[in-house]
Parts: structure tokens; C-alpha cells; sequence
């Protein structure tokens, strides 16, 4: 009764209340992305169909009131971290298929006996270190950083641990060629080296079947999600659906920086079109070719989604948005935020490590952050959710509101925000900093009449920070801070030998993407810090997840820069870093993580209990482990059979 239900329901698509449990082709369904199989279900003994009420189940007709589907969830409460398949539902040729089993050279002879794979191997063994030797030469080979993208791109599609354990003990080789600046460049290439699926790519035109694009992923154990639209790639603009290298880079970085593990991670891309021409007349181009969808219908499709991935992956389940055009990205953070595990890295995650490096800075000024006076170029998602969190620093300092804000000059393409602009372009969040004062057109006008202590660039504008502003910035300051955050390289407002060179080697200067060191007059070498959002999300990120935090609220962000703060050594500050070298990137975030726990619970947000006795043994044991595993199930003795006692048939 139970499979003809099924049958009916595919076949003749009645809008029924879904049966809990698989059919068996879905059990056995298999993918190469996939790490493991899906937790076994809850079987419906009866043939009676249920659907979710508010707290019962109630039996349901015909079919299922829009209510009952809303309410609808696939997972309810917090599963276990385990992440290993059945050894029994595995066979040797899938573990040389599948990413997250494969080991290549280094399985054992008597693995490959064992699983019926010797002979389809060299015989040579290598161990983990071995391989992970190889890689750098292969990837020392190429000098294109394109190609190497490429190559660990393809590494990861065919080794999941021999990847992860390249970047994790390779992050600061590593980490310009999976993120920034060299993925900025692979999203504009995406059509070209596009090869496999490494995530879902949702279209407008799968409205209202967002919930069954999502069921398609083989994973059902997902805890974490990066989406992009695609409208504001990093500084080069809009991408579509070409965007999607920074939500695979970004979940790349949850697993190397964090050890979220690989099969709970999904990047997703929403296709609702581009408006640049260039894609669109791209005969590469892989999304819909069409322009950007607005308004309602766009508004309507995200919420679809955002329902859906709770009812398929549980209300915990993160939903990072990432690089989302200006007009969304608030919107949807602000509409969001509280109902859902959400936060934006453009506006939060920039924020915090934008942040961390000024309360680093801090120790070098010999200031409080309410003593600066800021001027930021640029007034979009960055700038603005950097101001926010200054603001949040300073009140924890003893700051009003009005006193923190009054600190903070903000020059957008208009120049600077000021009340009743005649050139307008001011909403909400604008005006909360707009000044009582006359329009000022330029930049370095506002920093004659601001006279800052702190410059800080988001705009992706080269070279907004001139010379000329740079050498007063200098003359007004002891030790100016100068933050060029824009992102590519390409686009930063300076680079860091423009900004020593203009302030008489003085300046505290911290980058978005990264600078080369700096040789002084005097023979010192200065290591410019890279500002780079994943010291901070692959951390936040962690503690959420093992927490069960649902509400990621501002008070989160601002512990995360603070935690990253703390983290910087007086030798880290000495070789002119505001940030710890990117080799500990992986300690940075678990000490993010553990304030971000400790936090959920003090404040009561956390849903996973009893809250543990140690913190941070807890959440390193949750932690993905790139080394590899056993091939082959353990074995154990057993008492010898013919020492029991024997039983005589009659």
C-alpha cells in the first residue's frame, strides 16, 4: 500500500503530505559529491498518510493545507556529527570514485586485496605526506594562478582529504588561489573551466520547485550553506550565475579553516539572470541568458528558498548570503536575521575583521576606538556594515550612539553623505551617518575637513587613496591607519608600498587581498596584514553549527573581532600586521568558535544541551580530520567457536 501511495504520488503528482522514509531507489541513490548516505528515516508503519501540525500530528485528507506544507520539515532537532558511510553498502570501485573515499596511491596492499582494486593501482604506497609533496610540485609547475585554481579544483573533485590537507598546511600558498584575488578571476572564467557539479544552481524558472531542486542534493546531513545571486562579485560586479567559484571557495575555507565538514557544506548559486552585457553575448556563459529578474517575483523566489532549505535541512541549517547586490543585501539581511541562521559575510563578516584590525591597531595608536575620527570611501554593504560594528565597539566603550556616529565620515560616488544632498542617493542606513554640513564633492576634500585618523577603502576603486591624501593623512597623524579593503588586487584604493611610501614608513596598513613585504629605509621588513573575512566566517561559522544557534545576532559579530584581536601578537604588530599570520588561521578560528559558543549559551541561544564541559574539546571534536581513514572496517578476535558449549539436535 505503502509503495502504490508512493507510485500515485510521483506519477500523477497529487498534492499529497509527504510520506516519511525513502523509496528504495532513493536509498541506494549514490552520487560522487556525496560523503555519506542519508540518516535512515522514520518508517510510517501504517498506510495512513500524516501531515505536520502545530503540535500533533493530524491525518490528512486528500491533501495538505498550505499550512501543513509550510510546517512540513524533513529534519526536526539536532542529529549527531557522524559522517561515515556503511562499509557494507561500498564497494572498492567506489572508494577510487568517490572524493570524500578515495586515498589514490596511499590505499594499503591488503586494502586493495580486501576491496578487489589491486592491479588498478600502481603498486607503488605512498603516504599522505607523500602525495601532499606532490602537490606542491604540481602545482609550483604552473605559473598561471588560473591554472593552479584549476588543478586544485580538480584535486578536490577527485581527493577530498588529499585536499584539504594541501590547504591546511599550505594557507597562506594556498589561500590566494582558492579565494581572493585568484577566484575573482575564475568566476570571470567560469564558463571556460567549468567541469563538474560542486553545488546547485537554482533558477527563476524553478519557481515554486526550490524545495525539489534542493531534495536532488544527495546530502541531507547539511549544516552550513553559502548562496549567492551573483550581482556583486567581489569588485568586478555582476557575474550571474558565473559567481558560484565564491560560494565553492567560501565552503572550501569552512572545511580548511574550521573542519566543517565537507558533506555539510552545499554552495548554491540563484539564477535569476544578469545584466551584463558581456555574459549575456559570452557563448561560454553557463546561466540563463537573460536579464536580472526585480521586485516581486525576486523577492518571492528568495523566500521560497529560504523556506525550503529549512524544511529540507532543519531551521539550524547556516545560510551565509554572499555578494548580493547593495539593493538586496540589507533588505534581505534585515528581513532574515532572528528568523533564520543567517548572516551576511559582505556586510557582518567585512566588518568584524575590518574591526579586529582597528582594536589591533589599538596597541600601536595608544587610543581607544571612540579617539579616531574614520573617513570611509565608499558607502555600500562593506562600508556600512563596517561603520555599524564601529559603532557597537565604541558604545562598549562608554560612547552614546550620536557620539559614535559623529566619528564617522562616509563619501560615497556622490561624495560626502550629508542631510538634503541635492544629489541625493541616500537611504536608511546612509543616513545615519549623513553630516549637518555643506555637500563636499571629493575625497580628499572630506579628509581636509574631517581630518582622520583612520582611512578606511570598500569602494573597489584603484587608486582613490592618491598620494596627496595619503601624505596628509601623515602630516595629521602620528601613525595613520590606512585600510584599502577592495578586493581584487586589481581594485584595491592603494597598495601597501603607496601607502608606506606616503607617510614616511608610518602607516598601519591593512589590506583586502594580498600585499608583498616591504623593505624600510632603515632595513626592517614589513609584513602588511591581510584583512581577509576568512579569519573570521570559517570561525563564526563553527561555533554556530556547534551550538545550534538559530538568532545571529550583531553581539556575535562584535565577539568575533574581538577574539581575533586577542589572537594578535606584539610580533605580529612588530612586522607591521594587524593580523596573525595566516598559518594560524586554524587556531583563530576555534578561538572564534569558542566565544561564539560560550556566548550562545550565556545568552541562552544555544539549542544543543547539556552545554559541554569543555568548550573547546567539544568543538574540535567536531571537526572534519584530513588525514585519512581505515579503507576496511576494524577487526577483532572473538571467542573460539569450538570452546562454547555444543547443543545436541534432537
Amino acid at each position: 500500500m505503502e509503495f502504490l501511495t508512493r507510485k500515485v504520488k510521483s506519477v500523477a503528482k497529487i498534492d499529497v503530505c509527504q510520506i516519511n522514509g525513502e523509496s528504495d531507489s532513493q536509498k541506494h541513490k549514490r552520487s560522487e559529491s556525496a560523503m555519506s548516505p542519508a540518516p535512515p528515516a522514520l518508517q510510517n508503519k501504517s498506510s495512513t498518510q500524516l501531515c505536520v501540525g502545530n503540535q500533533s500530528h493530524s491525518v490528512c485528507g486528500s491533501k495538505c493545507t498550505p499550512v501543513d506544507l509550510e510546517m512540513e520539515r524533513d529534519r526536526i532537532g539536532m542529529w549527531g556529527s557522524g559522517d561515515g558511510p556503511s562499509t557494507g553498502k561500498i564497494s572498492g570501485l567506489d572508494r577510487l570514485k568517490h572524493p570524500g573515499l578515495n586515498k589514490g596511491l596511499a590505499f594499503t596492499i591488503s586494502e586493495r586485496q580486501a576491496l578487489g582494486i589491486h592491479g588498478l593501482l600502481p603498486a607503488r604506497v605512498k603516504t599522505q605526506e607523500e602525495q601532499v609533496q606532490l602537490c606542491k610540485i604540481s602545482i609550483e609547475r604552473y605559473e598561471d594562478p588560473l591554472n593552479k585554481y584549476i588543478y586544485l579544483m580538480g584535486l578536490l573533485d577527485r581527493n577530498e582529504h588529499l585536499f584539504y590537507s594541501y590547504v591546511a598546511g599550505n594557507v597562506a600558498d594556498a589561500m590566494p588561489i582558492v579565494y581572493t584575488p585568484t577566484v575573482g578571476l575564475a568566476c570571470q572564467k567560469y564558463g571556460l573551466i567549468y567541469r563538474r557539479p560542486r553545488g546547485l544552481f537554482i533558477t527563476i524558472n524553478d519557481k515554486g520547485h526550490v524545495y525539489d531542486i534542493l531534495k536532488n542534493w544527495p546530502e541531507t546531513d547539511v549544516r552550513a550553506i553559502v548562496v549567492t545571486d551573483g550581482e556583486r562579485i567581489l569588485g568586478l560586479g555582476d557575474l550571474g550565475a558565473c559567481g558560484m567559484g565564491i560560494p565553492v571557495g567560501k565552503l572550501a575555507l569552512y572545511t580548511a579553516l574550521a573542519g566543517i565538514k565537507p558533506h555539510q557544506c552545499l554552495p548554491i548559486t540563484l539564477d535569476v539572470g544578469t545584466n551584463n552585457e558581456t555574459m549575456l553575448k559570452d557563448p561560454l556563459y553557463i546561466g540563463l541568458r537573460q536579464r536580472r529578474v526585480r521586485g516581486a517575483p525576486y523577492d518571492d523566489f528568495v523566500e521560497e528558498f529560504m523556506r525550503a532549505v529549512v524544511r529540507r535541512f532543519g531551521q539550524n541549517c547556516l545560510v551565509q548570503f554572499e555578494d548580493f547586490g547593495n539593493a538586496n543585501a540589507f533588505r534581505l539581511l534585515e528581513k532574515y536575521r532572528g528568523k533564520y541562521c543567517t548572516f551576511n559575510d559582505d556586510i557582518q563578516g567585512t566588518a568584524a575583521v575590518a574591526v579586529a584590525g582597528l582594536l589591533a591597531s589599538l596597541r600601536l595608536t595608544g587610543k581607544k576606538l571612540a579617539d579616531n575620527t574614520f573617513v570611509f570611501q565608499g558607502a555600500g554593504e562593506a562600508s556600512l556594515g563596517i561603520a555599524e560594528l564601529c559603532v557597537m565597539a565604541m558604545k562598549a566603550e562608554g560612547a552614546t550612539d550620536a557620539e559614535a556616529r559623529a566619528r564617522i565620515w562616509m563619501v560615497d560616488s556622490k561624495g560626502l553623505i550629508v542631510r538634503d544632498r541635492p544629489e541625493g542617493g541616500l537611504n536608511e542606513h546612509k543616513e545615519k551617518f549623513a553630516k549637518d554640513c555643506p555637500p563636499i564633492r571629493t575625497l580628499e576634500e572630506v579628509v581636509d575637513a574631517a581630518r582622520p585618523s583612520v582611512l578606511i577603502g570598500a569602494a573597489a576603486i584603484r587608486g582613490a587613496f592618491t598620494p596627496s591624501i595619503l601624505r596628509k593623512m601623515a602630516s595629521n597623524n602620528e601613525r595613520p591607519v590606512i585600510f584599502a579593503l577592495s578586493n581584487p588586487t586589481s581594485k584595491a584604493e592603494c597598495t601597501a608600498e603607496e601607502a608606506y611610501s606616503n607617510t614616511d614608513e608610518r602607516a598601519i596598513f591593512a589590506s583586502g587581498s594580498p600585499f608583498p613585504d616591504f623593505r624600510t629605509k632603515d632595513g626592517r621588513t614589513l609584513r602588511p596584514g591581510q584583512g581577509n573575512n576568512a579569519y573570521i566566517f570559517p570561525g563564526l561559522a563553527l561555533g554556530i553549527v556547534c551550538a545550534g544557534i538559530v538568532d545571529v545576532s550583531e553581539d556575535f559579530m562584535l565577539l568575533a573581532a574581538e577574539a581575533l584581536a586577542e589572537v594578535v601578537s606584539q610580533e605580529d604588530l612588530d612586522r607591521g600586521s594587524l593580523y596573525p599570520p595566516l598559518e594560524a588561521i586554524q587556531d583563530c578560528s576555534v578561538k572564534i568558535a569558542k566565544k561564539i559558543f560560550e556566548h550562545a549559551y550565556s545568552t541562552g541561544k544555544a539549542q544543543v544541551q547539556p552545554q559541554p564541559l569543555d568548550t573547546e574539546a567539544f568543538i574540535r571534536a567536531q571537526m572534519y580530520d584530513p588525514h585519512y581513514d581505515a579503507a576496511l572496517p576494524p577487526q577483532y578476535s572473538w571467542p573460539d567457536a569450538n570452546a562454547s558449549p555444543t547443543v545436541d539436535l534432537i
